[in-house]
């Protein structure tokens, strides 16, 4: 009776199957998040009610508790869930369905033989929601939403190094916008903030899923071209250039244009690290604004 009322009051889901994977326990817990009664599943197959577990890992897990009494875990971080259950977040939406922590481990009878094994969810949704908070803040800009510097230096060493060391081809684009300053000037910072955030979003909306796109500082961004010759890159560089001179930016009943300019360098045996590759797209960059602004020049 005691065993019943905890069993149920609990707050992380218990199963109790037997050797034939068959649901002999079925707390409350597990009721609610599933959708599934006790009545209804006990005596039922694990496996067929829930197809997802129907896999090698789980079954070898559940063969080493029946065979050597052994225990098995299953991380949030490895596998995110064993039962699909709706996700449990009370922010945005970030995981389709609950994230859990497992375990699973011998039952034995009076005669010390194994005859049931258990199962333990624990629902950590809002830790691993969390976490992925902590991580998205060490990597993405705050007002622009798209990665930031301490990122990009990173992401630009690992690649630089993959393609020194293997070979393969890379190129990036430097650019700002142009008289960024006369913006913020004629339409206050808020507007400046506008326009940062939708030069952005213009740009995420034209470049690859392989590509990254980096907020390098105040006006200044980077984009990141993996397996992208330089000619490739230039004629993306030119697209960049295209869309943001076509894009018109509504503020406060305002339509404010404006310009970038930008600058190309693709990867070559004389580049010896990755800070001498970013220079170069810099003064590429710085070129093409001494030669009038709002136009793409590269770096060979």
């Amino acid at each position: 009776m005691i065993f019943n009322q905890i069993f149920n009051a609990i707050n992380i889901g218990l199963v109790i199957l037997d050797r034939d994977l068959k649901v002999q326990k079925w707390n409350r817990w597990m009721e609610i998040h599933s959708g599934i009664s006790e009545d209804k599943i006990v005596g039922s197959s694990l496996l067929e009610t829930f197809p997802n577990l129907n896999k090698p890992k789980f079954k070898r897990s559940c063969k080493s508790v029946f065979s050597f009494g052994n225990f098995c875990f299953f991380s949030q971080k490895l596998h995110h869930y064993l039962f699909p259950f709706k996700s449990t977040s009370y922010f945005e939406p970030i995981f389709e369905y609950m994230q859990q922590s497992c375990a699973m481990g011998p039952l034995r009878d009076e005669n010390n033989v194994i005859q049931n094994l258990f199962i333990y969810i624990q629902d950590v949704t809002e830790v691993a929601v969390y976490e992925h908070k902590l991580v998205e803040m060490n990597m993405k800009d705050g007002l622009t939403g798209i990665f930031n510097r301490r990122y990009m230096e990173i992401k630009l060493k690992e690649e630089f190094k993959r393609c020194k060391r293997y070979g393969g081809n890379i190129s990036i684009i430097m650019f700002d916008i142009d008289h960024f300053k006369k913006v913020n000037d004629a339409y206050g910072h808020q507007c400046g903030d506008f326009i940062l955030k939708s030069v952005s979003a213009r740009i995420s909306s034209v470049i690859r899923n392989v590509d990254c796109l980096f907020r390098y500082g105040g006006e200044e961004f980077c984009c990141m071209l993996p397996e992208t010759k330089l000619d490739g890159a230039l004629q993306a560089a030119e697209r960049f250039r295209k869309a943001i001179m076509e894009m018109e930016s509504y503020f406060n009943g305002t339509i404010v244009k404006v310009t970038v300019s930008l600058g190309v360098a693709g990867l070559n045996e004389s580049i010896e690290t990755s800070e001498m590759f970013l220079k170069k797209a810099d003064e590429a960059l710085y070129r093409a604004k001494r030669e009038g602004r709002n136009r793409a020049l590269a770096m060979s």
